[in-house]
């Protein structure tokens, strides 16, 4: 927030939406001290009781604090408890003031006291940098506006500010300084073999820093002469592997694809050996539609998962509507708008324009197949044969993403979409997110593939209201 002289000694003071938002926030400041005011402590006291995310962090929270404080004396808690883990000096302290005055002319509230405690341990320290560290927005302009020192928790990034998740992809459409493709770009020994009907290239070399596992590979965005996919790399070489053209004769479900990027996921969607498939992409850009295809593909005709189980954060984009009456799956379905209208597409009959299934044995045999689950309690499922697919991906913490990708089960497939440009998740942002974790933590899996989709195709009304409104 604002630019800070920081001096060799520092003494962090975590606000409580630090230690609900990462309750493992105390061990990393690796050799600085953080210290938690009482404050803190009675906000954590208020917060526990429930059966919301916020009340069991809460009381995970103090949990860690008791087995901090369990075996040290009073004195040791006076000097600092060593932080274990750490590899450092790192001390746990807590700051407790019995004269504490409030500042003036701010009223008496658990904002303006941590205010007051971090200004008076920062005038008890001249010797040491205090700093404040807190997610709260608003506070972090008063604590700038009162000179204390302030700081986001940052941690939680999946990456820094000025960088972006990745895309997954690595076109060579005129890459070279002359207009070389992409074998010119590339200062490598090449040698190709059958491995499986697969066609692979082994490549032995100087590659390049942002190639990773499961990865696109192609000489052009549009119509390109080379796909591959990145499936080992690293140590000076890598194999890439030819990807199926999906674009005319074999489709997915009769959906083809448009350009090499859609290519490149419906072959990650097809993939057997590809467990996590992650799918960014603006609106528009057929991430649905195509995993939808897939599955139903794998489902129905290959025979390869016994169901599909489709799930999203149910967060509102405008105000909430309540209540919704009926089961669970009822419940859901005013959140599976997009899933029904590509589910209604698919089954289109393009000849002439009807839903000939709508009333048909297929779409019954469907509909017994497809689940339509909360996100709620998919805690302590374990899913087998499934390809599960979770959209609006975005809007899940890194913990809830975690809960849901660890319910896969033998031969189950997860599919992650969303957009980091559409978050209606409050606190969450772009470098935060669930998705943006996932995609990050998962970069270099070999069973993992991410791409980010730039092809729109969406009608004229819908564009002119993006550049218009």
């Amino acid at each position: 927030m604002v630019r800070i002289d920081k001096k060799a000694t520092r003494l962090y003071v975590l606000d409580t939406n630090v230690l609900i938002h990462d309750p493992a926030a105390l061990y990393h400041f690796e050799e600085h001290d953080v210290v938690i005011p009482m404050t803190v402590l009675e906000e954590l006291d208020k917060h526990k009781n429930g059966l919301r995310d916020i009340a069991r962090t809460a009381r995970q929270v103090s949990r860690t604090l008791s087995e901090l404080t369990a075996s040290a004396t009073f004195d040791e808690i006076r000097a600092g408890i060593p932080l274990p883990g750490t590899g450092q000096t790192g001390r746990l302290r807590f700051l407790c003031y019995s004269d504490l005055k409030p500042l003036d002319p701010l009223e008496d509230s658990p904002d303006n006291r941590l205010l007051a405690e971090t200004c008076r341990l920062r005038d008890e320290r001249p010797d040491a940098s205090v700093i404040l560290v807190t997610k709260d927005i608003n506070l972090r302009v008063k604590a700038a506006a009162l000179n204390v020192p302030v700081e986001d928790y940052r941690n939680d990034r999946a990456f820094s500010d000025n960088d972006a998740m990745i895309e997954g992809a690595r076109v060579y459409a005129q890459a070279g300084p002359d207009g070389a493709g992409l074998w010119e770009s590339l200062d490598v020994e090449v040698s190709v073999e059958r491995i499986d009907q697969q066609t692979c290239y082994a490549l032995t070399g100087a590659l390049p820093d942002d190639w990773h596992a499961g990865m696109l590979v192609a000489d052009s965005d549009n119509g390109a002469d080379f796909e591959a996919i990145v499936r080992e790399c690293g140590g000076g070489g890598a194999r890439l592997e030819l990807l199926t053209n999906y674009r005319h004769h074999a489709g997915v479900w009769g959906v083809h694809a448009h350009d090499s990027r859609q290519n490149f996921t419906l072959n990650l969607l097809m993939d057997p050996e590809i467990d996590l498939v992650t799918i960014a992409g603006t609106a528009g850009t057929g991430k649905t539609y195509m995993t939808l295809a897939a599955a139903f593909e794998q489902t129905f005709d290959q025979k390869r998962f016994e169901r599909i189980v489709f799930t999203r954060a149910p967060i509102p984009m405008g105000e909430d509507i309540g209540f919704l009456p009926g089961t669970e799956e009822e419940k859901m379905s005013p959140w599976m708008g997009a899933f029904h209208d590509n589910m209604d597409n698919l089954l289109r009959d393009e000849r002439d324009g009807t839903t000939n299934w709508s009333e048909g044995a297929t779409r019954q045999l469907i509909g017994s197949r497809v689940q339509i689950r909360s996100p709620t309690f998919m805690r302590g499922r374990t899913l087998n044969d499934t390809f599960l697919i979770i959209d609006e991906a975005q809007n899940f913490t890194p913990k809830q993403l975690k809960g849901l990708i660890s319910r896969a089960g033998r031969n189950t497939k997860i599919i992650c979409l969303g957009n980091v440009g559409q978050i209606d998740t409050p606190y969450l942002t772009a470098n935060t997110c669930g998705m943006a974790a996932v995609v990050e933590r998962f970069r270099d899996w070999p069973h993992a593939g991410h791409i980010t989709l730039k092809s729109v195709e969406r009608s004229r009304l819908a564009m002119a209201a993006e550049d218009l409104l």
